[in-house]
């Protein structure tokens, strides 16, 4: 009935019902303590009570609690995707919201529970797919019984299907934390019977139709819900909806502070977003020569401004304002994105657990731009560390430096369709934003493992990370762990803030339009003042619960107290202090017209792949916007893009090859190892453009 795929690293991907369907015979129960690995907000490994019924696995803190029904989650074993690892005796679920990672002390142990789960799974398979209309599961009482219940009103999540997505579906309001809900009010999911025609059976994927669950009626609220708070936060949702940033403007020009307003409408009637603003009508400009020159010039000044001021000096152009205007860029990318037909599953099947940048994709799953250009997309609000330079209180300066930090997840939103392209080994990228006041380059400083490093400056702030980024896909899901810090220096008062990133998610790999999710904790320290430091915390979405991205973090001071909070959700807006008085820090900037149809890309993203006519004599031969896969592939030309992405990857391998061969290796041109064996900029870059200019240097062929 089942059969198991042997795979590299010792991995092992456990398929599921093969050939026709047979009545399996219920398999004996199965509990005993598992470890659990969580990833927030306590990193590490957790022992826990698992109890395994029908294909059913739950879990809580000990046998008590799963009698008393005080359960820490519930696992349909029957339709995730199942893999192990005899050598670590790990068991790995993919439910497509959630990965679980398992872990059994001994070898025996890992055996019997292996062999238990396999049972179970059949048993479960069988069960779906058979009676489709007398097998029902509920559950009851699958939601942790320590988290807050449903406030009255809020709709349950449904599970994914193949054809839908958290991102499509109606959001709810979040209502504020309060230790007066009651404890008692449960709400409970029913799978609905499904009809036999939609039970889907695949051999290598075991994702059996995954079915909708609807929530009963909503309990009757408890006389110790607190309907007075809760009037009061939707109170402050409502007239949060309201805030605009400016009449004629889509960008943010400062914090604007939230007057509550008694509301006496009706509750239903209230926004599904915190900030869905109002925003005023793009004026799409073209490109002509003419315009091509006037941002050659401005270019030109803004960069003679740099090379000439000393110590940020007054020489430097004004933050956000140019002398000639807004610089013309182009607002729409040459073409839209196109389909593809590829089965992902027998790309990815034989690499479950496995870190997938060493793994080669075809270029229709990636985006036409690269990961140098994805890091210079978190300068996209870089106005909040000009901001936060001009803010004399340290509290309130890492307000703006904790909202910059979640500010530059905003981009993903809407990405998860495709992957950047990864640079080749001495690839570059610079950006000149007059504008927005800044200069930036990366490169590509390894190959292997692959590291990305940049540097960004302006006159108000140094900016600098390198990050290395493991991609592994677990069956259903696909996580993003990042590796690495970022760095910030406030030259006017000498703060030097460092902080981690936090693991991203994309969901539904394989099926169904994917949605992703970020989840862990930043903390941000300055290391030059320990008088404040701050905690953020991107909030994984629960299967229980209809509220997805929200962001919470708290900035304290040196005992602890907490000085400011902040909330909101990373792809909307930012908040700082307590509904109904709090204040909107930034709101994510609108959309372009059919962004959906241009691989999800912000006005930002669409603008960093253009090569003007006069800036590319001035550009590197290494510069990303001279990659010729990466340029077919914006332009349409799919088959083009897929034949000389393949010829640039063996170009780098024969360089890689040679290098072996005389013992060496390549060394970035651009940047330099720390003391703290960090990548940091070797302040050569500009001095190289300008004078003997790149195009009177020797630099490698990569393309």
């Amino acid at each position: 009935c089942h059969s198991r795929t042997s795979i590299k690293d010792s991995w092992e991907i456990v398929e599921g019902v093969r050939g026709e369907l047979t009545n399996e015979k219920e398999p004996e129960k199965h509990k005993g303590f598992l470890l659990k690995k969580r990833k927030w907000p306590m990193k590490g490994w957790h022992k826990r009570y698992f109890f395994l019924e029908k294909g059913i696995l739950k879990y809580a803190k000990s046998a008590t609690d799963i009698l008393k029904g005080k359960l820490h989650g519930c696992i349909d074993v029957g339709l995730s995707v199942m893999s192990i690892n005899e050598k670590s005796m790990c068991i790995d679920l993919d439910t497509e919201e959630n990965i679980y990672h398992l872990k059994v002390k001994s070898q025996e142990l890992f055996e019997e529970w292996v062999s238990k789960l396999r049972h179970h799974r059949i048993y479960r398979q069988n069960e779906i797919a058979m009676y489709p209309h007398e097998r029902a599961f509920i559950f009851s009482q699958c939601a942790p019984s320590a988290s807050p219940s449903l406030p009255q009103g809020a709709p349950c999540r449904k599970a994914s299907t193949f054809n839908s997505s958290p991102k499509k579906e109606k959001r709810s309001h979040r209502k504020w934390r309060s230790k007066n809900y009651s404890k008692d009010a449960k709400m409970t999911l029913q799978v609905h019977h499904v009809p036999s025609g939609s039970v889907r059976l695949h051999a290598s994927n075991p994702n059996l139709s995954t079915v909708e669950l609807n929530s009963l009626e909503s309990p009757v609220e408890s006389p110790n819900s607190p309907t007075d708070v809760s009037r009061l936060q939707e109170d402050f949702c409502t007239v949060a909806e309201k805030c605009k940033f400016g009449s004629q403007s889509d960008s943010y020009d400062g914090p604007h502070p939230l007057v509550h307003q008694t509301s006496n409408g009706s509750r239903t009637s209230i926004p599904d977003s915190l900030s869905e603003f109002v925003d005023a009508q793009e004026v799409l400009l073209s490109s002509s020569s003419s315009e091509n020159e006037v941002r050659a010039s401005i270019t030109v000044h803004f960069l003679h401004s740099f090379n000439t001021r000393s110590n940020y000096s007054s020489n430097f152009p004004h933050i956000g304002c140019v002398e000639n205007g807004p610089l013309p860029r182009r607002s729409c990318l040459p073409s839209p994105s196109s389909s593809s037909s590829i089965s992902l599953w027998n790309i990815l099947k034989n690499n479950i657990g496995k870190d997938l940048s060493k793994v080669a994709m075809p270029v229709v799953l990636n985006e036409p731009l690269n990961t140098l250009q994805r890091l210079c997309e978190e300068l996209e609000y870089s106005e909040l560390l000009d901001k936060a330079a001009s803010t004399v209180d340290p509290f309130e300066r890492m307000v703006y430096v904790a909202t910059f930090a979640i500010s530059g997840y905003a981009s993903s939103c809407y990405r998860a369709g495709a992957k950047p392209f990864n640079p080749v080994l001495g690839e570059t990228y610079e950006c000149i934003r007059p504008e927005k006041g800044f200069r930036f380059i990366a490169e590509q400083v390894s190959h292997h493992p692959p590291v990305s490093a940049c540097h960004s400056e302006s006159q108000n702030f140094t900016f600098w990370q390198d990050i290395r980024w493991k991609n592994k896909f677990w069956g259903k899901s696909m996580e993003i762990v990042p590796m690495g810090s970022t760095h910030l220096v406030l030259p006017g008062f000498g703060d030097h803030y460092e902080w981690n990133k936090v693991t991203s998610c994309i969901h539904n790999i394989l099926n169904g339009q994917r949605w992703i999710e970020h989840y862990g904790e930043i903390s941000i320290k300055n290391s030059s003042s320990d008088i404040c430091q701050c905690k953020i915390t991107f909030l994984k979405t629960k299967h229980w619960n209809s509220v997805v991205n929200e962001v919470e973090g708290v900035i304290t001071d040196q005992t602890g107290r907490v000085m400011h909070k902040l909330f909101g959700k990373w792809n909307e807006a930012i908040y700082c202090g307590e509904p109904p008085s709090a204040t909107c820090i930034w709101k994510a900037n609108a959309m372009p017209a059919d962004y959906e149809q241009y691989y999800g890309f912000t006005k930002f993203a669409m603008e960093l792949n253009e090569l003007d006519p006069e800036l590319k004599p001035l550009l590197p031969p290494t510069d990303t916007r001279f990659r010729i896969d990466q340029r077919l592939l914006e332009e349409g030309n799919v088959e083009a893009a897929e034949e000389q992405k393949r010829r640039i990857e063996q170009l780098q391998r024969e360089r890689q090859h040679v290098l072996e061969e005389k013992n060496m290796t390549l060394q970035p041109r651009f940047f330099k190892k720390s003391s703290d064996d960090t990548w940091v900029s070797n302040n050569t870059y500009w001095e190289l453009r300008r004078d003997p200019g790149f195009a009177n240097l020797d630099c490698p062929v990569l393309w």
